[in-house]
């Protein structure tokens, strides 16, 4: 199998040298809790002058930039807490990250459902209740490939965080009651579905290989965002024939009816091109259309990668009123800014 070529330092540094980069390019609107790979907001709510402000914890394995760390800021996370390249983080350091932000409300939590980073969390969880700090979950299980719709909760969680986080964040800046946070996240999560395609790996840096192999002509319909297995394995054909197939599992999951409204992600698995990507749009909008599915809101891009994989996943949000004030509410991070 042959080995990915990277521009790295010592792969040991590979976490604490991306988040110190990505400090530096915030301009000072996040910083690093002391002795943890968690990146903070900057000033805090509390700094700023909001007293009793519910606080958003997200995170997850690094090496999939810039989810999660590059969501921390206004109208986001008040902190992301990184785990090793494709691993959950620590409980320690997601104690110390939720005792960080904690402002009295409570602290939600939002993250993708892997065994390890629900085991991690629910740990951290438990040393934050013995620190008296309340803390409510949300685990995003967007990934339609994943199980059946009767196994929703065995799903796991890929592009999907993005908007989950996003009007997580929204709502913890304006509820009054971690419940209410708590809520409304939990129904961004329970109305956004996903599907991706891979047409080549990504790796892993420590060992500088892939994670997995498909042959010349071959992508797979349904892969996790590490790789894991998806439906279809199959030739490669027309964009618009794959996008028929993604869509055709997408649309009855939820379902998606006509006279919805959706917010649509397209997220770049790491290395495809923006012209796939639109092209891909393009046949996504048509179906849509076919279907009598309104699409409210576009976002084409790298938001959950997996190193240098290529392909892209396809997310819909079906809106109502509320859903749509908190995902159109201001936010601004190094990775994502609205209004």
């Amino acid at each position: 199998m042959k080995r990915v070529k990277k521009i790295l330092n010592d792969t040991a540094d590979i976490v604490a040298e991306t988040i110190a980069g990505l400090v530096l390019a915030s301009d000072g609107t996040t910083r690093l809790l002391d002795g943890h790979a968690v990146l903070l907001r900057q000033p805090s709510a509390k700094q700023s002058g909001r007293q009793g402000k519910v606080a958003l914890l997200v995170g997850g394995g690094s090496g999939h930039e810039p989810l999660f760390s590059g969501l921390v800021g206004q109208g986001l996370a008040d902190a992301a807490v990184c785990g090793n390249v494709f691993a959950a983080p620590s409980p320690d350091a997601i104690a110390a990250a939720t005792q960080a932000i904690d402002d009295g409300a409570g602290v939600l939590y939002v993250y993708g459902n892997y065994a390890g980073d629900v085991m991690n969390f629910d740990m951290g969880a438990e040393l934050a209740d013995d620190a008296a700090i309340t803390v409510r979950t949300v685990r995003v299980r967007d990934d339609v490939a994943a199980a059946p719709p009767e196994r929703h909760h065995d799903r796991r969680g890929i592009a999907g965080d993005l908007f989950v986080v996003k009007i997580a964040g929204s709502a913890c800046e304006s509820s009054e009651t971690l419940d209410e946070a708590w809520r409304i996240a939990a129904k961004a999560e329970a109305n956004t579905r996903s599907i991706g395609v891979a047409v080549s790996a990504g790796s892993i840096p420590e060992t500088g290989r892939p994670t997995f192999e498909l042959g010349d002509d071959e992508i797979e319909i349904g892969m996790g965002a590490h790789g894991e297995p998806g439906v279809s394995r199959q030739k490669i054909g027309p964009a618009d024939a794959v996008v028929d197939q993604m869509m055709a599992a997408l649309l009855p999951d939820l379902p998606f009816n006509r006279g919805d409204e959706v917010a649509l992600l397209i997220n770049n698995l790491g290395s495809s091109t923006m012209m796939e990507l639109l092209i891909a749009n393009r046949r996504i909008r048509h179906c849509l259309d076919a279907a009598g599915i309104g699409v409210h809101r576009t976002e084409i891009g790298h938001f959950l990668t997996t190193q240098e994989m290529a392909g892209y996943s396809i997310t819909l949000l079906k809106l109502d009123d509320e859903l749509k004030r908190h995902l159109d509410a201001p936010a601004r991070s190094v990775a994502y800014s609205r209004g």
